[in-house]
């Protein structure tokens, strides 16, 4: 067994590589801050489309674009669990160079939004699931693919410590203190339909995208748009 501090350092060593630059380069262009923000909501989810080796991994994953999901809660401010810093306060303005999209849950009231918001501001301080870490970075190294029947459930492990978290389970949390769905598993009782709870830390950014309760928020729709007003350059996209 190792020692805390060789712990530590291999962790650290780990963090560092997976926060490097994936080999792949976005192929859509990032909405402009300034819409970003005026679409925003308090209580929208923020999905991104991350750039580092972290990243690849989970969209391989869950085979979608998105790779992290932060909660916006207001004055260009959100809540995410950042792989080194674990569950923090930032500006949204880290992510005005990234292909994102906008999850907004429907008929939240005030009330039940601050409970939400609440809910997760005490879990400012929590530390990102390292074992999630080591899970998922196996699949960065050369290694046989794998099966899409076991992607799902490579993404369940972790610690199953309520101290650490990922950063779309954190959110899931915060949507199931106040009972708003997700992705819930819906069963027929005595010939009833009813909704079963998933554990939090069965959830992936992609489900906000997936998810029936969640509108799509376009940032470049909202204002006034008119295709006509676009200026359009004479010259072609050069093939590669």
């Amino acid at each position: 067994m190792f020692s805390k501090s060789a712990t530590k350092a291999i962790i650290n060593i780990l963090i560092a590589y997976l926060e490097r630059p994936g080999s792949q380069s976005l192929t859509t262009t990032s909405v402009p801050l300034k819409k970003l923000v005026q679409a925003l909501q308090p209580g929208d989810v923020l999905l991104v489309e991350g750039k580092q080796k972290f990243s690849s991994a989970i969209k391989y994953l869950t085979q979608s674009n998105w790779s992290h999901a932060a909660l916006y809660i207001g004055e260009e401010t959100i809540i995410e669990a950042d792989l080194k810093l674990g569950v923090i306060k930032a500006n949204i303005d880290k992510y005005q160079d990234y292909h994102t999209r906008i999850c907004r849950p429907v008929a939240i009231s005030d009330s039940e939004l601050k409970i939400m918001i609440k809910f997760i501001e005490n879990k400012e301080g929590f530390t990102y699931d390292i074992k999630n870490i080591f899970d998922l970075a196996k699949f960065l190294f050369p290694a046989p693919p794998v099966p899409s029947r076991w992607k799902r459930k490579v993404l369940e492990f972790g610690s199953q410590d309520s101290t650490k978290v990922i950063c779309s389970s954190i959110i899931a949390q915060a949507f199931q203190s106040i009972k708003y769905p997700v992705l819930p598993m819906i069963s027929c009782i005595d010939g009833k339909e009813v909704y079963l709870t998933r554990h939090h830390t069965f959830f992936t950014p992609s489900d906000f995208d997936r998810s029936p309760y969640f509108q799509i928020i376009k940032p470049t729709l909202v204002d006034h748009f008119n295709y006509k007003e676009i200026s359009w350059s004479h010259a072609q996209v050069p093939l590669k």
